[in-house]
């Protein structure tokens, strides 16, 4: 710690501090362009500057430590002002330096209301400029499909620039020419290709950098905005749902430093408009081979004929990525009313008998950057998880951290030992006979990431994990990795084949089961001659094979508890309503149970939830991990399941994963430029 004199008070703050930051920390407010918290110093805006005793002039305070400060000569503190003359006029110039050439279109741009040069130019900006000569033109850029230019809004500020290269790993941006004549742009002009590009726009402190997709669509001002939880991947993003009326305009990230940062991935951001096509609005039943609309006690009463005359093991329910708990809970509350154990989730292979610590993300995603060696098992992170993914570079580029991969061979966007491809591989680290074993034996705090996808390297992964140390009373470093937002919550609540209960692969073999319910569940192909029903938010797979199609909410439009990949409970709050005659799942199983004669316990959803955390009572504490008994992975690691086929990741295509990222045209041409680029780059 070092004493500092910031604007003639005392602080005793860290010699590691910026002045930038120790400023913030004594309260000063510091305008800035370029410099960002989580970026490296750039020093190229100037609008930071502060005075500092014994300089000549103004320091730019974002590029000037606390420790480089020098005492005066009788020993006085290092002084730092903030708020002289001199630091107005030095900000004043800067500022009218930057407006020189930018263009006076704020009207019309889509940063208004959340611009930083705007916000800044209220402070320090002055009613007159001394430029005479025309304002620089620049080209517009292309660079996808998510993001739009207007470049002749750059201050070049290259916070672009250092994003693209040390968050995402995809160094495709910089800066060329000199001086007047600099230009930031992706040298080719290709598409972007990271999966995190989306928050350049939230990173660019001016209107150069704005959402294609969203452009023109509306204003801050105009919109409500919901805090809620992202369901595209297994991670748990914070974000904010921003909506106009009941449709939903936009969707931001907010900051959880244990989870996401301030990033969210592209899918988390652009899915938007794909929450507005092709959603199921009213029942439907199949008559003749063909779907008709229906109300709501015409589809009650067809799935109760079928239902009267058959045995409840002839009945089951599968479930997909995007289920909240409740409706997951009230789906097998209602088949244990008919005597049925075949529940399970369209990516079976998990046993929650084993215990907690067996299927969640251990270490947690926070605690990545403590780990020093790292075992990737049938995984890709980057397309299953990119925020998480983003969290492994950031530790990588301290050089803290090995990695090892066994399983398919990809850009991850860092470096990596490629160990092999399968079972084999694994078993050689397990044997000592690659090199990589004594770099997990050797690490502090070691991490084994198993994907979910990889039921069959579970035992192997775990026991490994056991024998190298990764599992002590201070560190447990077995983690897997899902990739579906519903998996653990389902685990928790044990929505598995009961005794004598089907998996969803045998439910899905063809003559097994009479009627099968899908809540959601689109991944998975349905055997003919099975009366699917089905509850859903959208007309895909699921929708086109159902003989009764009764209309769900996706989640936006209701308020669920999810469970994340590291067992983290959350809450995705509702922010506008569904369409037509759809509804909450959890009130069309409680419907339908009235209906079936079979009526469920509960009339609201507190009343569910209370029911819920009775049998279930960690889920109670939201935000918080219950940790799971590491007994469990021994368990895991003592059990037998081995199969010689190389690993393969659970998403091929990243931007299409689920019903609303397909019914999405944004996500479309993402996958469209994505899959153009692999070729490409294949060839």
């Amino acid at each position: 710690m070092s004493k500092i004199l910031i604007d003639g008070k005392e602080f005793d703050l860290p010699a590691e501090y910026t002045l930038l930051q120790a400023c913030e920390a004594a309260g000063a407010e510091i305008p800035r362009f370029c410099y960002h918290e989580r970026l490296s110093i750039a020093g190229n805006c100037r609008m930071c500057l502060v005075e500092v005793a014994g300089s000549p002039k103004p320091v730019a305070s974002c590029a000037w430590n606390v420790r480089d400060c020098r005492p005066g000569p009788n020993g006085e503190l290092p002084s730092v002002k903030t708020k002289t003359p001199m630091v107005k006029k030095a900000r004043e110039g800067v500022m009218e330096f930057l407006l020189i050439n930018h263009p006076l279109d704020c009207p019309i741009c889509d940063q208004g209301g959340e611009c930083d040069l705007q916000d800044q130019a209220m402070g320090y900006g002055v009613d007159t400029s001394r430029f005479a000569e025309n304002k620089r033109a620049v080209e517009d850029k292309y660079l996808g499909a998510l993001v739009k230019t207007s470049m002749n809004r750059c201050i070049q500020c290259t916070r672009c620039v250092r994003f693209a290269a040390e968050v995402c790993g995809v160094p495709e941006m910089g800066l060329t020419g000199r001086g007047e004549d600099v230009e930031i742009t992706t040298y080719l002009e290709s598409a972007l290709t990271s999966e995190l590009q989306g928050n350049l726009v939230d990173i660019c402190p001016v209107g150069a950098l704005t959402s294609k997709p969203y452009a023109f669509a509306a204003r801050p001002w105009e919109l409500q905005k919901t805090q809620s939880i992202d369901v595209m991947d297994a991670v748990g993003s914070a974000i904010r749902i921003d909506t106009r009326g009941r449709e939903v305009m936009r969707i931001l990230p907010r900051i959880n430093e244990d989870v996401n940062e301030e990033w969210i991935s592209d899918k988390t951001r652009h899915v938007v408009d794909g929450l507005r096509a092709q959603r199921l609005d009213r029942p439907f039943i199949r008559e003749g081979g063909k779907l008709r609309a229906a109300s709501w006690s015409e589809a009650f009463a067809a799935i109760a004929a079928k239902l009267n005359r058959i045995d409840g093991k002839r009945i089951g329910a599968i479930t997909g990525d995007l289920a909240a708990v409740e409706e997951m809970f009230a789906l097998k509350q209602l088949m244990a009313s008919f005597g049925s154990a075949n529940v399970a989730t369209q990516y079976g292979g998990f046993d929650a008998k084993a215990g907690r610590a067996s299927y969640i993300f251990n270490p947690t995603i926070a605690g990545i950057e403590q780990a020093d060696a790292l075992l990737i098992v049938g995984s890709n992170p980057r397309k299953e998880a990119a925020v998480l993914n983003a969290r492994i570079r950031k530790r990588w580029r301290t050089g803290a951290l090995k990695i090892g991969v066994v399983g398919e061979k990809a850009d991850l966007t860092y470096g990596y030992d490629h160990i092999g491809a399968g079972m084999e591989s694994l078993g050689d680290i397990a044997s000592g006979k690659h090199s990589f074993a004594k770099i997990l034996k050797d690490a502090k705090n070691p991490i084994v990431l198993v994907g979910a996808s990889s039921p069959s390297a579970f035992a192997a992964a775990a026991k490994l994990a056991a024998d190298i140390g990764a599992i002590k009373d201070s560190w447990n470093g077995f983690g897997v990795l899902h990739s579906a937002a519903s998996q653990v919550g389902a685990l928790d609540i044990g929505f598995v084949p009961g005794e004598g209960g089907m998996n969803a692969q045998q439910m899905l073999a063809f003559g097994t089961l009479d009627v099968l319910f899908s809540l959601g569940a689109d991944e998975v192909k349905y055997p003919d001659g099975t009366f699917v029903v089905y509850i859903g938010t959208h007309g895909d797979r699921g929708a086109h094979r159902a003989d009764v199609i009764l209309p769900g909410a996706a989640y936006t439009e209701k308020s669920g508890i999810f469970v994340n990949t590291e067992g983290r409970v959350q809450i995705a709050d509702r922010a506008n309503f569904p369409p037509g005659d759809a509804r909450e799942d959890w009130a069309i199983l409680r419907a339908l149970s009235e209906a079936l004669t079979k009526k469920l316990p509960y009339d609201s959803q507190a009343q569910l939830r209370q029911a819920i955390f009775k049998a279930v009572p960690h889920l109670l504490r939201v935000d918080q991990i219950e940790r799971g008994d590491s007994g469990a992975i021994k368990a895991l690691a003592s059990s037998s399941a081995a199969d010689k086929a190389p690993f393969k990741s659970a998403v091929e295509d990243y931007y299409l994963t689920n019903p609303i990222a397909r019914a999405s045209a944004v996500m479309a041409e993402c996958s469209r430029l994505a899959s153009g680029q692999a070729l490409n780059a294949a060839e």
